[in-house]
């Protein structure tokens, strides 16, 4: 037995004073009340304010190369596309494993427990599978695993390369590895997959731009008891072309294909209309929003508010890693908000925290996450609350003034896997540096 004991923890929306948090052997909370004697068991001091684990609900782990390159000639969404290309094709399995377990030691830095990785890069660069089909995807879970959070891997489905109004486009040359060829493909490799200790086995339509009607509705079938996710709605474009092509928006598309469900994610969720958002309430869909990528990109500010009020659950992802701050995204659902309506306090701490934490693993397939309760799993986040940030602040709104370098501690499943704000066992910093210099280097010598 471990006992964490905190001086602040937030407990069902409300900041717990002088309290014990008794986790068993198996990673679970036994236990929670006011300290007590525990001679025998270690007790671990937590700082701060307590939070339950962040679930970043949608990542790209490669994207993460991309960070800082994007920004010196202005550009578009579609332009920054390009960028993507060359990244991504320079990875393989073990170069892949190398940069995830950097990027995901970062995310665990920044107090994320669980990650949803958005996952496309299946193939050898031609397309052709490697002697393992799965060899990217068992590289991310190796990565996450070796990085001390769990992960929903999140297998995309991805046979076009764009839709116009004459239909779905031929891939471009740089789209091969990302695609199964077709959809029953795509599900036969996902089939060899399986859940286990810290793994969930997801499924993801790339976008309406990407995967063909009958093909998404198949998609949906195959994946009737997973977490399912889909980019829906990110660009204008991506409106227009759903219009042209099949005379509704994307949102209505995916409706009338049978993958909008209480196990659905829409995926950045920005330029809606009041049927889409009727839509997505209707059927308990959760919206993952992306915010410091939606404004990286010019994508636009999504309609948070509405979604919620409609009946959508509000979750976070950071997306492309122009920032990895889980706090930041979920600072931001308000912040964007008031930049939006002119008007403070559209979202409340409680609902900010409620997205960051249980909406975001319940996303994942995670319902013994979340919430700092007894049979719940010990992900523990503690914020340091004497900082130049966070120096002053009432806890009970703490996220709205803290950053990720403000996290000292991280645990998950009972392990400490982040004390006085060091990884336990990665230096984050240096892989970075290596992983991601030796990506670049190998698209200058592509490019000779």
């Amino acid at each position: 037995m471990t006992v964490f004991r905190a001086n602040a923890v937030w407990i069902d929306g409300k900041i717990a004073t002088n309290i014990d948090i008794h986790v068993g052997a198996n990673g679970y909370i036994d236990a929670i009340h006011p300290p007590a004697d525990a001679v025998r068991d270690e007790i671990l001091e937590l700082p701060g304010v307590v939070y339950p684990g962040f679930a970043n609900a949608h990542s790209h782990a490669f994207h993460r190369a991309l960070r800082g390159r994007t920004h010196g000639d202005g550009g578009t969404f579609w332009t920054w596309r390009q960028g993507m290309y060359q990244a991504a094709t320079t990875l393989t399995p073990d170069t892949y494993y190398g940069l995830a377990r950097a990027v995901y030691g970062e995310m665990v830095l920044a107090g994320v427990t669980s990650v949803g990785e958005f996952h496309y890069v299946h193939h050898d660069t031609d397309g052709t599978s490697y002697s393992d089909s799965n060899a990217m995807g068992h590289a991310l879970i190796s990565a996450a695993r070796d990085a001390g959070l769990r992960i929903t891997l999140l297998d995309t489905c991805y046979l076009a390369g764009g839709l116009d109004q004459s239909g779905h486009l031929a891939l471009m040359p740089e789209q091969l590895r990302f695609s199964d060829g077709s959809v029953e493909a795509w599900a036969d490799r996902v089939s060899s997959l399986s859940d286990s200790h810290g793994v969930r086995i997801g499924a993801a339509i790339h976008s309406v731009r990407a995967v063909p009607r009958d093909s998404i509705s198949k998609v949906a079938a195959f994946s009737s008891t997973q977490p399912l996710h889909i980019h829906v709605s990110e660009q204008p474009a991506e409106n227009q072309a759903c219009l042209d092509a099949y005379g509704c928006t994307p949102t209505e598309l995916l409706h009338s294909s049978g993958a909008l469900s209480p196990r659905t994610t829409a995926v950045h969720a920005t330029h809606l209309t009041p049927n889409d958002i009727a839509l997505l309430g209707n059927t308990r869909t959760f919206s993952c929003f992306c915010p410091t990528t939606e404004r990286d990109l010019a994508d636009g500010i999504g309609p948070a508010t509405a979604l919620a009020s409609a009946g959508s659950r509000l979750c976070l992802g950071s997306d492309q890693h122009a920032v990895i701050d889980l706090l930041e995204e979920a600072r931001a659902l308000e912040m964007h908000e008031r930049l939006e309506t002119n008007q403070r306090g559209r979202i409340q701490p409680m609902e900010i925290v409620t997205a960051l934490t249980t909406a975001g693993h319940e996303s994942l397939g995670w319902n013994d996450v979340g919430r700092i309760a007894v049979g719940q799993r010990a992900d523990l986040v503690a914020i340091r609350t004497d900082t130049v940030r966070t120096a002053g602040s009432d806890p009970a709104q703490i996220a709205l003034s803290a950053f990720a370098a403000d996290v000292d501690t991280v645990v998950v499943d009972g392990v400490v896997r982040v004390s006085g704000g060091r990884h336990m066992s990665i230096d984050v910093a240096s892989e970075l540096v290596d992983t991601i210099s030796g990506l670049w280097s190998q698209v200058d010598l592509e490019r000779r």
